[in-house]
């Protein structure tokens, strides 16, 4: 197996929960106004250090869409989705950005805190 790269951003950013590996960078928050199975979600434009997994319809409060898991680079946790694709047009906007979820990410402002920047 190659070595495992890790990209470190700059700012204020978003890591993994569970081994602090950066996500995203606060600048490429889109909207804090989604949900998930757990709670709150995030949408951002892009993230770093996930991996895609496989694609799938999933029906979602607004409509059905093509999804994949993302998986976090460094302890390989789901952390979020990556919308691919939208069937209705009102939610194209969606396509090809990234939802975190807020459970499974710290603010890195706060990371050895309770990671809710609200």
């Amino acid at each position: 197996m190659g070595r495992l790269y890790l990209i470190q951003l700059d700012g204020r950013i978003y890591s993994c929960r569970y081994c602090q590996s950066h996500l995203a960078n606060c600048e490429d928050l889109i909207s804090k106004s989604f949900h998930c199975r757990y709670g709150k979600a995030y949408l951002f434009d892009k993230v770093v250090n996930v991996s895609v997994g496989r694609q799938e319809d999933r029906m979602m409060t607004t409509g059905k869409h093509t999804v994949a898991d993302i998986f976090c680079n460094c302890c390989q946790r789901i952390v979020g989705w990556k919308y691919e694709s939208a069937y209705e047009k009102s939610q194209k906007y969606k396509e090809g950005k990234f939802i975190l979820e807020r459970e499974k990410m710290v603010d890195g402002d706060q990371v050895g805190s309770d990671g809710d920047d609200e």
